[in-house]
């Protein structure tokens, strides 16, 4: 059995530095071309503010999955909405689509005060609402995929800290176990790449696993962690139709009414 309480000093502290020797780390494939790009049209950067970012995937034409953390400031206040775009595709300038957000609504129970907790980990998700949907024919939605076991062979499509002008796909890294709500790869992360898709085959087709939460990569022995998403994400989509239209709002149908020019967080990251 898998103990989480031994985790827990690891996943604790933010680490939002960067080396540039990362975007040329072994098995990281940039996509810089529109071939190399085809299939991965859905994942984009998600621009917060004016300096922030994270990654997002388009799970429906008019909706976004990303980190929660990501849209919350240092101080723990919720962004504004408007202040929010998402940049399908985005490679070197150039964008496949790019929308701004309507609204959106995050996990029931996420704190994003106390920082990279357990209980954070498994909440960290947030469901945007974009003003105008992306047809599918530009970017097509990628649906959840349900399981998860150990061993099994994952990849993830990401932006990050010196990798931020167009996506870096890692075509396999692993899931090295999976407990309560929380799952663990060997992925290469770095900070920009909250929010980014962990996806599983399925068929012909790559399904999303989880999302990335957080990580450490200072180390040899590279993680990031994630979360199941198959009921979180029916329940932002039922707190989301349940919501007031055209407002950021937070599950429990609270309206949040912010103001804030601070820059978003971004990603967090674990100190060894």
């Amino acid at each position: 059995m898998i103990r989480l309480r031994p985790i827990l000093p690891l996943i604790l502290a933010a680490l939002l530095s960067a080396s540039g020797a990362m975007a040329q780390t072994s098995g990281l494939i940039r996509l810089t071309d529109r071939d190399d790009l085809f299939g991965w049209e859905a994942v984009g950067r998600v621009d917060i503010g004016r300096g922030g970012f994270c990654t997002g995937v388009l799970i429906a034409p008019n909706q976004v999955l990303t980190a929660a953390h990501c849209i919350f400031d240092k101080t723990g206040r919720a962004v504004e909405a408007t202040t929010i775009r998402f940049r399908a595709g985005l490679r070197d300038g150039v964008v496949v689509a790019e929308r701004g957000v309507a609204r959106y609504v995050t996990t029931k129970g996420y704190d994003p005060v106390t920082g990279m907790t357990a209980e954070n980990i498994r909440r960290d998700v947030a469901l945007l609402e974009l003003a105008e949907p992306i047809q599918s024919a530009l970017a097509a939605p990628f649906r959840l995929h349900g399981g998860g076991t150990k061993g099994q062979r994952v990849s993830v499509v990401s932006y990050g800290a010196n990798r931020d002008k167009a996506p870096s796909w890692q075509r396999d890294c692993g899931l090295n176990w999976r407990h309560e709500g929380i799952m663990q790869f060997d992925c290469n992360i770095i900070s920009g790449s909250s929010g980014a898709p962990v996806f599983a085959r399925d068929g012909n087709r790559a399904r999303i696993l989880s999302l990335v939460s957080g990580g450490n990569w200072k180390t040899d022995d590279k993680v990031a962690y994630g979360m199941d998403l198959p009921a979180l994400v029916e329940t932002l989509k039922r707190d989301l139709r349940a919501g007031p239209t055209a407002t950021t709002v937070n599950t429990g149908f609270r309206r949040v009414e912010v103001g804030t020019t601070k820059r978003a967080s971004g990603a967090k990251f674990a100190k060894p």
